[in-house]
């Protein structure tokens, strides 16, 4: 099997993050893991239990990718959130530009 390392520079706070957040969001779809980053609210409430044992381990993969890509500054703002989604949402709202041009790529 063969196995591709990809390396992507921690965010600091200081860089670009919407171009890390790309890179980022790139890295957890290759590693099966950016369902982790979608609502909850949307699970089936009768899913098997080894369903929901898989799902619970890809979001604590997902978190650790996050987390393991993340320094400094950046990592101090979101070291309480437990979850992917929960890090993930606290970056954007902390980093994400909100100009009218960022906000009219976007849609």
């Amino acid at each position: 099997m063969v196995t591709t390392r990809f390396d992507i520079e921690k965010f600091f706070g200081k860089t670009d993050f919407s171009l890390w957040r790309i890179k980022m969001m790139a890295l957890l779809v290759h590693q099966g893991l950016a369902d982790a980053l979608k609502d909850d609210s949307s699970s089936d409430e009768e899913e098997s239990s080894s369903a929901a044992a898989q799902r619970a381990k890809m979001m604590e993969k997902a978190h650790s990718a996050i987390i393991l890509c993340l320094g400094g500054k950046a990592l101090r703002e979101v070291s309480k959130e437990s979850t992917a989604k929960g890090v993930w949402d606290k970056l954007e709202s902390l980093y994400m530009v909100k100009t009218l041009t960022n906000q009219l790529y976007m849609k």
